[in-house]
């Protein structure tokens, strides 16, 4: 199964698919961090060394994030349901926002919500944080890999002829 979900990949709508995603991961990844703080900063504060492992790890991020889309749709066609994995990268999103987003925005979110604590300074302007979010986009493909070629199916699949 995981060759004809790679086969797909390939198709002319799942590649123009993968571009739209992989632009709008790359908005929300950059908007994130430019929400912590903004790269002119960063690169006086850290050195450019920083925002260069920034904008890669953006790229391959939204490059991951995307393919990972990619293989959720896919599979959602060959076997009739979507992938559990592919939360993860939603999850990634959402953890993202809420790590690397302005402090006064988290602690005004968590204080609606009932919860109240002290944040504290993310070091080298949340890169930790980032490393956690591209692990959660690995296991998620890992995860939705695994569903592809194990995972039970309800609708046989036969080769389109």
């Amino acid at each position: 199964m995981i060759t004809i979900a790679l086969q797909r990949l390939q198709t002319r709508k799942n590649i123009q698919q993968g571009l739209l995603f992989f632009a709008v991961f790359m908005l929300i990844y950059t908007m994130v961090d430019g929400l912590n703080m903004s790269y002119a900063e960063m690169g006086e504060t850290y050195g450019s060394s920083l925002v260069l492992i920034n904008i890669l790890l953006n790229i391959v991020m939204a490059a991951l994030s995307a393919f990972l889309m990619n293989l959720s749709t896919i599979m959602a066609t060959l076997k009739g349901k979507e992938a559990v994995g592919s939360n993860l990268g939603f999850l990634s999103v959402l953890f993202g926002i809420l790590t690397y987003g302005c402090t006064p925005c988290v602690i005004a979110f968590f204080a609606n919500l009932g919860i109240a604590f002290s944040v504290i300074a993310l070091p080298l302007a949340g890169l930790p944080y980032k490393f956690i979010s591209l692990l959660l986009i690995l296991v998620g493909i890992a995860v939705t890999l695994w569903e592809i070629e194990k995972g039970k199916c309800k609708v046989r699949y036969t080769s389109e002829t």
